[in-house]
């Protein structure tokens, strides 16, 4: 005769199996599980100035996804953090707002600074270059904020990155450099946690 277990021990099983599941997927104690871990990832890139007489080359760049932007494809618009030109023979970055596009990409400009020393974005908006050219200078070290874009989880965020120019030609208008974004969401740190 097969009896039945009773109705109260079934849930009883069923709670001790999910106990013994999540903390086998539960961080070790003393871990944050709300911490976005990521590990840097620099890469170069190479654009460039708007003003050489090609068209639809890259000029500009999209820091989140690391992408070069081509300023005069139609699906451009508004989807980069900054772009490259050349004024009175100096290359610039050009962020978003100089040309009238409405965005919250800016830079900020660190002078005679090594890359692995710039750790932490500014938190003072105020910092950053929006509206007017940013002169590329070798032994300088420019953090991006980039545009608004949506996150992960929907929510709105920017995100923070730093570029180091490793070969400027104002005469051919091009620009090699050298660039990390956190994928953190509006974390000013440049570097993981832990580093």
């Amino acid at each position: 005769m097969n009896r039945a277990l009773p109705r109260t021990r079934v849930p009883r099983v069923l709670l001790g199996a999910a106990l013994v599941l999540l903390v086998s997927v539960l961080p070790a104690c003393g871990d944050d599980p709300f911490l976005f871990r990521w590990t840097e990832n620099p890469r170069e890139a190479f654009l460039y100035s708007l003003d050489r007489d090609e068209r639809n080359r890259p000029s500009a760049f999209e820091m989140a996804q690391g992408r070069r932007i081509v300023l005069e494809s139609a699906a451009a618009a508004g989807l980069w953090d900054f772009a490259l030109d050349t004024r009175d023979g100096v290359l610039v970055f050009l962020p978003p707002r100089s040309v009238g596009v409405q965005s919250r990409a800016g830079m900020v400009e660190f002078p005679d600074t090594r890359y692995d020393e710039v750790l932490m974005a500014p938190g003072d908006t105020a910092a950053y270059t929006t509206r007017e050219p940013l002169p590329v200078r070798m032994g300088s070290i420019y953090v991006v904020r980039t545009r608004e874009q949506p996150g992960v989880f929907g929510q709105t965020c920017v995100y923070y990155g730093k570029v180091q120019p490793l070969e400027i030609d104002p005469v051919a208008g091009t620009l090699l450099f050298r660039f990390d974004t956190s994928p953190d969401c509006n974390n000013p740190s440049l570097v993981p946690p832990g580093s």
